[in-house]
């Protein structure tokens, strides 16, 4: 969190991991991040029930998902992450960033030291008040806006969200719009939606021309949802595929066949080989390693390019067929 110290210092909070690539912490790592991870906390004035960092959580407030983030000098931080960036370490930072009363303010004032110090992309995880708010963000230097709808449907969105649904919706639209190619969209499988549901808005969100992440649910000691199961992986590969085909435009959700419970029950499009559509999505360069696995597995995104026989695995975990 940035915050004061009694010397006046500002402090942000970094991903373990990060914080290692940075040389401000030793940590032993089954792989590195490739964007920095940066992070605005403390409780934050929502309330999403699978959030350590949520109002009423009792998780750290050091925590976000599995991952742990250390607060150091904000000063050391944006040299050090220049200094990784020019080694090619770092290739993107992304600063995620909880709702408070000051939280587009110090936002703020993070993006302008990063990009004052570094010309590395710098993307910002933020729930903006307004158009006007985003366009401050670009204008500042932000490559993407992330929202974390994490809902893929006004069903979902209500009954572990809360908020104006219409109104999120209609704010990612008009950000699209107003400046194409800048946002993304965090989506969370495994929240009680369907993968129609699911799947559907992946394609929404393509069809806006808006960078799509998958993350799989972690359910998290401290929060509402710790009784609730991660979603099978069979289901989260079958989602991975599908957007992978989507964004690809190999492939429409209009084209795919469901079952009766709105499983995927049919591809329609070709799979690379290689395992592509199974590493991490999102913006480039963002692999966000075991953020939502242990490290011994399973791994619901791989942090990596997969060997040709973790490909081969993950194709079969899908338990489908990719012609209709």
């Amino acid at each position: 969190m940035v915050e004061s110290r009694s010397q006046g210092e500002p402090l942000v909070n970094v991903s373990i991991g990060t914080a290692a690539v940075l040389g401000l912490a030793e940590v032993w790592m089954a792989a590195a991040p490739t964007t920095a991870y940066l992070m605005l906390g403390g409780r934050c004035l929502m309330n999403c029930t699978f959030c350590a960092q949520a109002r009423e959580s009792q998780a750290s407030a050091l925590n976000l998902s599995r991952v742990t983030w250390p607060e150091y000098p904000l000063e050391l931080v944006v040299q050090r992450l220049s200094e990784a960036a020019a080694r090619g370490d770092v290739r993107r930072a992304c600063l995620q960033v909880t709702v408070t009363r000051t939280s587009f303010e110090r936002s703020m004032a993070v993006l302008r030291a990063v990009k004052a110090a570094s010309g590395v992309p710098f993307d910002v995880a933020i729930l903006p008040h307004d158009l006007e708010q985003v366009g401050q963000l670009v204008e500042a230097g932000a490559d993407h806006i992330g929202f974390g709808l994490d809902a893929a449907c006004e069903r979902v969105f209500r009954q572990v969200k809360g908020g104006d649904w219409t109104r999120s919706l209609s704010l990612i639209e008009e950000t699209a719009r107003a400046f194409p190619r800048r946002a993304a969209l965090h989506l969370i499988v495994g929240l009680g939606e369907t993968e129609r549901e699911m799947v559907e808005r992946i394609q929404w969100a393509h069809d806006l021309g808006i960078v799509v992440g998958l993350f799989a649910f972690t359910p998290l000691r401290g929060t509402h949802l710790y009784g609730h199961p991660p979603p099978s992986l069979a289901s989260y590969r079958r989602i991975q595929a599908a957007r992978w085909l989507i964004v690809h435009d190999q492939a429409r959700v209009e084209e795919m066949d469901f079952d009766g419970e709105d499983h995927l029950a049919c591809l329609q499009g070709t799979l690379p080989p290689g395992g592509d559509p199974f590493e991490t999505s999102g913006c480039p360069d963002c692999n966000r390693p075991f953020y939502n696995e242990q490290p011994g597995g399973p791994l619901y995104n791989y942090p990596r390019p997969l060997t040709v026989g973790e490909a081969d695995q993950a194709l079969q975990e899908m338990e489908i067929k990719t012609k209709c």
